[in-house]
């Protein structure tokens, strides 16, 4: 397709656009009295307009209803995290069973290496990311040293090479390769989220798996951005946050994947509790713990429904949508950002980088761009005019134009306000 940088050509795209119509359902904020140009769906998505009716629901049973809604609401709340389970393991790539929602993502995360992070002998190293997500860094330090180990040797990064701002999947296999028989597990983000990168899960899985270490993935940039295949990629486990991608509010449940081979395994350690263990006994309070045949053998406590409900309301609409449909129009609308932003450049004096990868099946809905010579000023600038965009030192501001919700017209006025905030400064 042949992009123009003009309104007239984004306003045909947005008529072209089969998704158009869920922008309305979706709560913008709004800067001056104009509703904002969203980019950082990939810290915090838009409130679905269908949320408060999810929520009100469960306001309504526990007032009529009180403890006897974990039986008798219209949606009961005992297994409430069950119906989280099909939509996500279409959005993930995998069996219902092979999913559960619970906690957030960090303690989910810890509570997954007690199954996967089980050093022994020389097998204790942990393979993951230069830079990782700091959460990501701080949980693997303070495992290793749980364990009794130094993280300054337990913890194997993968480095960028020199001058280069992407991992090179070459460079991870033969990282790999090289700890080998040492390395206990494979810890990565599957989508960077400085980048936006996205990483070839199928590939370091097999790798992995070839030197006996077990691998998993933290999803938080990638559930609800990019294509996933969990089970058949044969992913060990994988967690994710709900409220980047998923617009299910902030600081929100997270969803794990654990796959089937190691359901009913009475072999594998686990933290354990209550709404783990198998429903048809739970409520009779029996003293030994006999674990579901699913992904729930890990849960710990109750579901904790009033967060889960916002998550819920928003796996309707992905349901609807599904996923093969809106990564054909994230890949349209990041393209279409790209353009713009190239047309923007050759505009006015400065020099704008984009550091995430030009391929598609290397990047999701995000483009993160270094701003050569400008600053935090422009940033702020944005802000002011209703641009919410995401700011990382030392100068990128991470897009993320989200497909459910941003529009094509969105990308040209955010290239004409960057022009403006540029030749003001």
């Amino acid at each position: 397709m042949q992009f123009k940088n003009t309104k007239e050509f984004a306003q045909q795209l947005d008529s072209q656009d089969q998704l158009s119509t869920y922008r309305e359902q979706f709560i913008f904020p709004k800067v001056d009295g104009k509703q904002v140009i969203y980019f950082t769906g990939n810290s915090l998505g838009l409130q679905p307009k269908n949320t408060q009716q999810y929520v009100d629901e469960i306001m309504k049973d526990w007032g009529e209803l009180a403890v006897e809604g974990h039986f008798y609401a219209d949606k009961p709340w005992w297994d409430y995290h069950e119906r989280l389970a099909e939509p996500l393991s279409k959005i993930v790539g995998a069996k219902p069973s092979e999913i559960t929602v619970m906690n957030t993502l960090t303690v989910n995360l810890h509570l997954l290496m007690v199954s996967f992070y089980r050093p022994e002998g020389k097998r204790y190293k942990i393979i993951c990311e230069e830079k990782a997500f700091p959460s990501d860094q701080y949980m693997l330090q303070s495992q290793v040293k749980f364990h009794g180990y130094n993280p300054e040797d337990a913890i194997v990064e993968i480095k960028k090479r020199d001058g280069e701002h992407n991992f090179r999947t070459e460079d991870i296999l033969d990282t790999i390769k090289k700890v080998g028989e040492e390395c206990a597990l494979i810890l990565i983000g599957g989508v960077n989220y400085y980048t936006g990168q996205v990483f070839d899960m199928k590939t370091i899985t097999k790798a992995g798996h070839d030197i006996g270490a077990f691998v998993g993935w933290d999803l938080a940039h990638a559930a609800g951005n990019i294509k996933l295949e969990l089970h058949d990629w044969n992913v060990d486990f994988a967690a994710w946050c709900s409220y980047k991608y998923m617009n299910s509010g902030p600081g929100n449940a997270s969803g794990c994947f654990i796959h089937e081979r190691f359901h009913n395994k009475k072999d594998i350690p686990r933290f354990e509790g209550w709404w783990g263990t198998s429903k048809e006994t739970r409520f009779l309070m029996k003293p030994e713990f006999e674990p579901m045949s699913n992904a729930d053998a890990w849960q710990l406590s109750n579901a904790p429904v009033l967060a889960m409900a916002p998550y819920l309301a928003s796996l309707q609409l992905f349901d609807s949508v599904g996923m093969d449909a809106l990564i054909e129009k994230r890949n349209l609308i990041v393209s279409y950002l790209e353009f713009v932003l190239k047309e923007i450049d050759k505009e006015v004096d400065s020099t704008f980088e984009i550091i995430t990868p030009s391929d598609p099946q290397e990047r999701g809905t995000q483009l993160s761009v270094f701003l050569h010579g400008e600053g935090r000023k422009l940033f702020d600038y944005l802000m002011k005019k209703g641009v919410i965009v995401d700011w990382r030192e030392p100068n990128v501001i991470r897009l993320a134009p989200a497909p459910f919700y941003c529009s094509y017209e969105d990308m040209y006025e955010f290239g004409q306000i960057l022009k403006q905030g540029i030749l003001e400064q």
